[in-house]
Parts: C-alpha cells; structure tokens; sequence
C-alpha cells in the first residue's frame, strides 16, 4: 500500500514536471512568434520609409528656369524639406531638372562633388 502510494506520488510528480516542461515550451514558442511579428513589422517601416520613388517625386518640383535660377534653389529645398527628402537624393532630382548651361555645369564636375547638393548649387549659381 505504501509502495503504490508513492508511486501514485511520482506520477503525479512526473506530470506536473511534463506540464509544467510543456507549458514553458508553449511561452517560448509564444515570445519567439511575437519577435519574428515585431522584427517582420519593423523591417516593412523601415523598408518603406527608406525607399524613394524618384518618378513619383520629381513632378512635385517646378521647372528649372536659368533665368530664375536664384529663385529656383530656395524654392527647391522648401519642397524637399516639406517631403522630408533626405540630402542623397536632392541632387538626383536636381540634376534631373537642370537645363542648358546649369546641365553643363553640373556635367562638368567629378564624381564626388556632383553629388554634394550645396556644391552644385554653388556651381550653378556661380556660373549663371
């Protein structure tokens, strides 16, 4: 009678180790399902606050008038701040507008300068 009733007692001791084994699994599995939904739902902010449509962009800006040029950049950088433009992408969509002579200038310098916005400006606003 005593043998049974401790074996009764470790059974019982044996299932709720089993539960409680189960019921640690189910919570890990829970926590590992809400970060993969966190880490999936961060990366498509991320992913669509850092893509840039240039196309869709680049009609939201006057057009470039050599005349005007002086009226131009400030309007120019009113309407990329307003869309929070992020500097990189200023002088792709200026260099995209540009005409004539401001095209030639910005044509004409290297590389590494023709994508720094303030130094094309300078450029453009020096030579017309």
């Amino acid at each position: 009678m005593k043998e049974r009733l401790e074996m009764e007692k470790k059974q019982d001791e044996l299932k709720l180790k089993q539960a409680e084994l189960e019921m640690r699994e189910r919570l890990a599995m829970e926590k590992m399902k809400t970060e993969m939904v966190k880490d999936e739902s961060n990366t498509k902010i991320q992913s669509k606050s850092e893509y840039f449509d240039a196309a869709k962009n680049i009609r939201l800006f006057p057009k470039f008038c050599e005349k005007t040029v002086d009226k131009y950049f400030p309007q120019f950088e009113k309407i990329a701040n307003n869309l929070k433009w992020q500097m990189p992408y200023w002088t792709t969509m200026l260099q995209s507008v540009l005409e004539c002579k401001a095209a030639e200038i910005y044509s004409a310098l290297p590389s590494e300068k023709s994508s720094d916005y303030d130094t094309v400006k300078q450029e453009v606003l020096k030579s017309l």
